[in-house]
Formats: structure tokens, sequence, C-alpha cells
């Protein structure tokens, strides 16, 4: 991954950039932002900028032997932590049990998210996480000397993940850190890596794709003539993950639109046994197929309840479909219940990216559903 290959966040790479040529580089980083942004691409070609040894202005050569070893993440001095799973081969697993796997994974998709990562492992229902024992691998790799590059260089990938004795023994790295060691720490969640870590480190933050900067990418990855490029970057709201799930087949655009219809009608009739047969049925979905529509959902509340205050005439990116749906929908989403709406569906996510039983959580969404959309637009005295 070189910089030139990292789409977006232009200022950002620009003051990494500038960083190694003034020799500035801060032994500790946080590279923060969603899901599906490319905090983890930019953390790779950082990390090859540091080790390239013919390095240009505003980037690595892609040729010298670093660079060619950066090319299969096979280089001596990168080393990489990210949760893991304990399996019947590795009772007391650690990061480089699946160091082929996570090659192979993020040479094919730098913009990974978790639950695609823990299907790769084969996680199933199991939460992966960052071990005690992680610890004393990190600490063994880096009090060898550098084989090749001045810097050693750690990235660690969701460091939220990490449980107490692990976050520990990592603050006391970061306080008295190896002579030429870079740690890249590559999270989503800040407020989830314990705030003793956060405060001695380095902030970088990345921002979601804009719709632009996905849809470039999106071509490069499928091509020019795929006519979904367009639906999915809509649908996507800046992640990368659900792009490429729309895109892949996985989902059509669609099925977005008309599963969250027949919810929303289903939910305001009150018809308890279709609905739970929608959640029968659609409960079948991937994680990220889920994350998908909740997404969704929340975009077509949020230009619905624009629409009830507005009108017509202000600009919202809604398909004709959409709309036809909108303009009879939208009275019914309101002062009064538009943040419960939200919280709804806003939970569902949070449950299913932590492996939620999916017939529950959208049962349980859908019948709070069923309360809120009957609330009328009157403020309780």
């Amino acid at each position: 991954m070189l910089f030139k290959d990292v789409i977006g966040n232009e200022l950002v790479k620009a003051r990494l950039i500038d960083s190694v040529k003034g020799n500035r580089i801060s032994h500790a980083q946080l590279f923060l932002g969603p899901e599906g942004s490319t905090k983890l691409a930019a953390a790779l070609a950082y990390a090859r900028f540091v080790a390239c040894t013919d390095r240009g202005e505003m980037d690595s050569c892609g040729k010298c032997p670093s660079c060619k070893k950066y090319n299969q993440l096979i280089h001596p001095d990168l080393h990489f932590v990210y949760p893991v799973v304990k399996t019947k081969k590795f009772a007391n697993p650690v990061s480089d049990d699946f160091i082929k796997e996570w090659r192979s994974s993020i040479l094919e998709n730098p913009y990974i998210n978790l639950s695609e990562w823990y299907d790769i492992i084969g996680a199933e229902n199991i939460q992966g996480s960052i071990y005690a024992q992680e610890s004393q691998a990190i600490i063994r790799k880096l009090n060898l000397k550098t084989f090749e590059a001045e810097y050693k260089v750690m990235i660690i990938w969701m460091p939220e993940k990490m449980n107490v004795t692990a976050a520990n023994k990592l603050l006391k790295l970061l306080e008295e850190p190896p002579a030429k060691t870079l740690f890249i720490l590559v999270a989503e969640d800040d407020e989830a890596i314990i705030s003793t870590i956060r405060s001695r480190v380095q902030l970088v933050k990345f921002t979601k794709f804009s719709e632009t900067d996905l849809s470039q990418l999106l071509r490069l990855k499928f091509g020019n003539e795929n006519s979904e490029i367009e639906t999915a970057v809509k649908l996507a709201s800046g992640n990368y993950s659900i792009a490429s799930a729309i895109l892949k087949g996985n989902l059509s655009s669609n099925e977005y639109f008309e599963n969250f219809a027949t919810l929303m009608r289903l939910c305001y009739t009150r018809k308890v046994p279709e609905t739970v047969a929608w959640v029968d049925t659609f409960s079948a979905m991937g994680r990220e197929q889920l994350k998908g529509f909740f997404e969704y959902a929340l975009r077509i509340i949020r230009d619905s309840f624009i629409l009830n205050r507005a009108g017509s005439g202000v600009p919202i990116s809604l398909t004709t479909s959409e709309m036809n749906f909108a303009s009879k929908f939208s009275p019914f989403i309101h002062e009064v219940n538009i943040q419960g709406i939200n919280k709804e569906f806003q939970t569902a996510y949070f449950h299913i990216e932590r492996n939620g039983y999916s017939k529950i959580v959208l049962l349980d969404m859908a019948l709070n559903l069923m309360k809120l959309l009957k609330l009328t637009n009157v403020p309780a005295e």
C-alpha cells in the first residue's frame, strides 16, 4: 500500500509525510476513524514510507528491498497485533497464529472491518480479543534489534479489543519505548481504549469516505462499468465495507428499500405474526448486510423527518421509489418519536456488530417501533 493508493484524507496524509521528512516521527500514534474508512490503509502506507530506503518527496519508491517486502507484508521489522479467537488448535492464541490469514486478508482488502475478520478466522459467535499472552509476544519482538529498517513498526489493529492485562503491559511499553520503535494503533472507538494509553499517543483522525472518494475507490475495485456503484455509495454512508457487500451481490440495493418499507408498514399496523415472519426471514442475512440495512434505515428516517418539517422543497437524496414512500411515511416521523426511532436502529446496529442473536435483536427493535410509530406529534403535558 502506497500513499497514492490511499484515497481521501489528503491533509492527513500530507501531515504524515511531512513528519517523516522532517524527522518528527512520534513513537506512538493513534489512527482513529470510523468503520470502513482508510485508517488501516494509511497506517500501512505510513509504515512503508518510514521504512523505504529510497523514498520520494511524497511517497515510497515501491522498488527498494524494503518496499518489496512490504508488498507482501513480510518485512522483518513490521509487526502486527489484532483480535483473535480461541480455537481447538490455539487454546492461548496470539496474533502470529493467524498471520497467514491476516496478510492475505489485508493485501486483498485494507479496509476490512472486525466482522469480516472474525468470519475469516472462523469466529462464528465467539468474541475476539487481544489476550494477555499477546503482551509477551509484543515485548519479545520489540526487544530485538531492527533487522533492516531504522524503525521497528508495531501496528495494533482494534486496540479497543485488548483485555486489561494486555493494555496495562502495552502502557508500560508506551511510557518507556524501546529505541527506534513506532507504535501505530488503528482504532474506531477511542473511548474503549484505557485513558492512560490515550494520553500517551498522538491522535491522527481520519474521516469516513466522501461519496466522490468512495465512488473512485469502488470503481478501481469493481470496474467503471458497474452500474450499481452510485447506488451502493448512497446506501453505504461512507463505509467501504457496506458498499463492497452490496456490490458483491450479498444484498441488492432494492432489498434495503423493500424490507424497510415492509417493516414500517407491519410495525405501524401492529401485525405481530407477520412481523415475526419477516424477522425469521430477514435475520438470515449476514452481519454486514444487517448493519447496512440499519444504516440505510437511519438515512430514510432522517430524510423523512426533514421532509415532514421542511417539505419537498429541501434537497434530499432519495430515489423515486423512496420519495414516493417517504411522502406518505414522513407524517409519522416527527419531534416526539424521531429520537426513539433512531435509538432503536442504532441499538440494533450495536448488538449485531457484537454478534448479538439477530432474531432477538430484530424482533425487539420491531416491537419497540410499533409503539413509537403510533405516537402522535403532540408532546405530553
